[in-house]
């Protein structure tokens, strides 16, 4: 029987009771044949050694690779590629089966051709289906407490490729389809990609840390030593800290707002939603989401730092020191009614800053997200994040206070750190507050329901590279 033979009416009686065979008896073939056993599926598995199951899955029968085979219509290859060789002596057995690959390499580019590619060589006479190879054993185990449930599937045969999907959906798993077996490769490299979403955001986020650290080391510690020779280097590891950690999450929190304020400008300058934007762009409002959550978790920093303040020898010190001299000079430390009012207001923006912050990042997460419509989705991570925006930069401005109007704040003629941590904020919410203006608002909404500019009517040839929240 030729690959292209197979048809549904060989395939669709595939059910619960059917057999399944899988090639392997390692961490992953135990697994899925635990989960196929748990399904109602009978599953036999070929080894070179029989006699050897006592690892394997209580209901499962083993087999030779040949018995095995000639046992069931699709069989699992959970073997790695370096070890096909022996499947070529199998060619007669194998003949007219549905092979589901499931291997992965150790790098990319490892070979000239997929793994998937590479056995349907071997077994000319088989029909491959690469799947299956983007969910590890742990998440076979765990079920559906484990949020890796997608199955990732492609092949040349749709008959074959529905008979995997169907055993997919039958282990509670969601399948994607992803084309013909060419796409072997793309599936194959998906396991190797680390955080790819997040090497730009975590980029933005050492680089700004960097940045920021350095600038407040030499305003406070460098400066101390070159113009009063002390030294207060022990400020390093929580003072700057917890001046660096701050900046960065502001202007983090910024950046993930800015891109969408840049695309609604280009909008407003287009004419028309129908237009793609810049490479670089696209990038950044991609990434969004992350850049998010780094904020969140530097604004976190932030505030067990200042929680561990009071506990602080230095701080200790200094009011010990503090105390002891009023008493002695006979002073009292009078109230200040202003003091009092920016202290509490200062923490007051710092406090529901952060909860509001807290809460972006929760519905960020994709089982609440999931469970919103847009429209909820859109107000909370627009309306209500450019308002956490605004609070953090409210406290921010709090903190300063009236800083910047004194000459000795500006050490080496640099401003304050917290001073240039502003800008980016500032700027998003000036130009967010020039957006939702009527006359504005009404023309981006214009835009976004299809209107352009130089025809004045709806326009579906061609469809915008990104939703946007503003």
């Amino acid at each position: 029987m030729k690959p292209d033979s197979i048809t549904m009416t060989t395939l669709s009686g595939l059910c619960k009771q059917d057999v399944v065979c899988i090639f392997g008896t390692g961490d992953f073939g135990r697994s899925l044949g635990l989960r196929l056993l748990q399904a109602g599926y009978e599953v036999v598995y070929g080894s070179r050694d029989p006699k050897n199951s006592a690892l394997l899955p209580k209901g499962a029968k083993v087999m030779t690779h040949e018995e095995a085979a000639q046992a069931a219509r699709v069989i699992f290859v959970a073997v790695h590629r370096e070890h096909y060789d022996f499947l070529s002596s199998l060619s007669l057995a194998l003949e007219g089966k549905v092979l589901v690959d499931i291997s992965n390499n150790l790098r990319r580019g490892l070979y000239p051709q997929s793994n998937a590619e590479y056995l349907s060589t071997l077994v000319p006479g088989a029909v491959v289906v690469k799947a299956f190879n983007t969910i590890s054993a742990w998440a076979l185990q765990s079920g559906g407490l484990d949020a890796n449930r997608q199955v990732l599937i492609c092949g040349n045969n749709p008959d074959a490729k529905q008979a995997v999907v169907d055993i997919a959906h039958s282990l509670g798993l969601t399948a994607l389809d992803r084309g013909s077996l060419r796409a072997a490769s793309e599936l194959e490299d998906i396991p190797l990609q680390l955080f790819p979403m997040w090497r730009l955001p975590f980029r933005i986020a050492v680089g700004l840390l960097a940045v920021f650290f350095i600038y407040v080391l030499i305003q406070d510690v460098i400066y101390k030593w070159v113009m009063e020779k002390k030294d207060i280097s022990f400020r390093i590891m929580v003072s700057l800290a917890n001046k660096a950690f701050p900046m960065v999450a502001l202007v983090m929190l910024a950046l993930c707002y800015l891109p969408g304020i840049m695309a609604a400008f280009l909008q407003l300058y287009n004419g028309t939603k129908y237009r793609r934007f810049p490479d670089w762009l696209d990038r950044w409002m991609l990434c969004r989401k992350q850049l998010g959550l780094l904020a969140l978790a530097f604004a976190f920093l932030h505030v067990l730092y200042t929680f561990a303040i009071p506990i602080r020898y230095y701080v200790y010190h200094r009011r010990v020191t503090f105390t002891s001299t009023i008493i002695k000079e006979n002073k009292t430390y009078e109230f200040e009614n202003i003091m009092a009012w920016r202290s509490d207001s200062y923490l007051a923006m710092g406090m529901l800053g952060f909860a509001l912050f807290v809460l972006l990042g929760i519905t960020s997460l994709p089982s609440v997200s999931n469970s919103l419509n847009w429209r909820e989705f859109s107000c909370i991570q627009s309306k209500l994040g450019h308002l956490t925006l605004l609070l953090c930069t409210a406290h921010a401005f709090l903190y300063g206070w009236d800083k910047f109007l004194k000459p000795a704040s500006y050490k080496w003629w640099m401003p304050p750190g917290y001073m240039v941590s502003l800008v980016v904020p500032c700027v998003v919410l000036v130009l967010k507050l020039f957006l939702i203006t009527p006359c504005m608002d009404r023309t981006i909404t214009r835009i976004r329901q299809g209107w352009e500019r130089s025809a004045g009517m709806p326009h579906k040839e061609e469809k915008s590279s990104q939703p946007l929240i503003l």
